[in-house]
């Protein structure tokens, strides 16, 4: 938008300047042009005169008086070439002819005396050109200063529209309580109204599917509570080995029941959260440290490359969380190098995160459900994925299978331009200051 309103901007301003310079360039160079002609004509019409004088008088015209007016009076006029033409009389000629462009003026007065001179009008075009050359000037200003204006203006113009996107973020993350101070631009502060109404209505309706949440949850953990301590019993009690370890697989079945019964009745956890500007380098260190000697234990190597160095919008828990799925099916199903690379996007306004290895992918099958519930090509829950995918949806991102052989799943996710400090765009806190001060970044 900052660009598309500096070229607004400056488009006018160009407009303007051309509308208003070409003409004045125009009108003062004729203005220059037509000064010199009338000083050429009053130097003749002054000579004419003088000349007038002498012939009432009935003296003779003598030839100093023509060189002396065609001689320059001041030092912005040329030597003129004079011809003065007397009735009956020879025509006294002063000065040499001149060759090219010229300003020419003639004078014939009532007594029968014509006087003609020219002079070279490279003087008059030089001033007619520093005439042009400072309108020219006047315009290139003008739209310097058009595009320091419009860069100041379109930042002043953006960032209360950056952080109305913050505060939006904020409540679709889950934020209801995200509050921005007024901007002074009344369509904007209308806006910001209706995403407090709009935070409102949705924390009366995730308190109701919380409430009905933490209910749910009581009533399956009661009972799954009691069966694993009766297995775990069952454990201790009993001496026959065939019991025992039937005991132990379904106390883990039961353990891992319990784990997926607390994510599905946690959505709000699942699609909301607070996202916020992170480096996915900290993330990467982090997984890295997870599960770097668990692969090494399997004879596998774990490669993090970071080839976009963009902070990005995300909750970094909820990313490595993700990561930690994609890296984990990859230990367990693939083969080879596993390799995590953060990438731009084509459009430069994203970061993708690719997570390949060298296995043998996704059945043809299996590819277009793999991201459903309870869908799994190994015997697995088929929670992993499918959960995964909803974390990144609340984050505003994507989970995709790009290439299936060998697998290649990416996670897609809004990037922060470099030449915004991603603390000035996400603040810390549920508080988006709109002072002064806070919008100029």
């Amino acid at each position: 938008m900052r660009r598309r309103a500096v070229q607004m901007i400056l488009t006018a301003v160009t407009v303007v300047a051309l509308l208003m310079g070409i003409p004045g360039a125009v009108m003062g160079s004729t203005m220059v042009w037509n000064s010199e002609q009338r000083a050429l004509e009053a130097r003749a019409q002054s000579l004419a005169r003088a000349v007038d004088r002498r012939v009432a008088e009935g003296q003779e015209v003598p030839r100093n008086l023509v060189e002396a007016w065609a001689s320059p009076l001041s030092s912005d006029q040329s030597e003129a070439w004079t011809r003065v033409s007397l009735r009956g009389e020879d025509a006294i000629e002063v000065g040499p002819r001149v060759e090219g462009v010229t300003l020419t003026g003639v004078v014939t007065t009532v007594l029968g005396t014509t006087v003609r001179m020219e002079v070279p009008a490279t003087h008059a075009m030089r001033k007619a050109a520093l005439v042009v050359a400072a309108f020219l000037g006047g315009v290139v200003a003008s739209l310097v200063v058009g595009w320091a204006l419009a860069n100041r203006l379109s930042r002043r113009l953006s960032a209360p529209l950056i952080y109305l996107a913050a505060q939006a973020e904020q409540i679709g993350s889950g934020q209801v309580r995200a509050r921005v101070k007024p901007s002074g631009i009344e369509e904007i502060d209308l806006v910001q109204d209706e995403l407090v109404r709009t935070g409102e209505r949705m924390a009366g309706r995730l308190a109701a599917e919380r409430q009905f949440a933490a209910d749910a949850s009581h009533q399956l953990r009661t009972p799954l509570t009691a069966l694993s301590m009766r297995l775990e019993e069952i454990e201790m009690i009993t001496s026959e080995d065939e019991v025992r370890q039937e005991a132990q697989r379904s106390l883990e079945q039961v353990e891992r029941l319990t784990a997926v019964v607390s994510e599905l009745l946690d959505p709000s956890a699942r699609s909301g959260g607070l996202t916020e500007a992170i480096h996915v380098v900290e993330v990467f260190i982090t997984e890295r440290e997870e599960w770097e000697e668990q692969f090494a234990k399997a004879g596998r190597e774990l490669v993090f490359t970071d080839e976009a160095e963009q902070p990005v919008l995300a909750d970094g828990a909820k990313l490595a969380q993700v990561l930690a799925t994609l890296i984990e099916n990859s230990l367990r199903y693939g083969a080879g190098t596993t390799r995590v690379v953060a990438r731009r996007s084509t459009n430069k306004r994203g970061v993708m995160i690719d997570v390949s290895d060298e296995g043998t992918g996704v059945d043809e099958d299996l590819a277009p459900d793999i991201f459903e519930y309870g869908v799994s090509g190994h015997g697995s829950t088929g929670i992993g994925l499918a959960l995964a995918r909803d974390l990144m949806q609340g984050m505003g991102g994507r989970l995709e299978l790009t290439q299936q052989r060998p697998p290649v799943f990416t996670v897609s996710l809004a990037a922060i331009p470099p030449s915004l400090d991603p603390d000035r765009v996400m603040p810390e806190g549920p508080l988006v200051s709109m002072g002064r001060r806070s919008r100029r970044f």
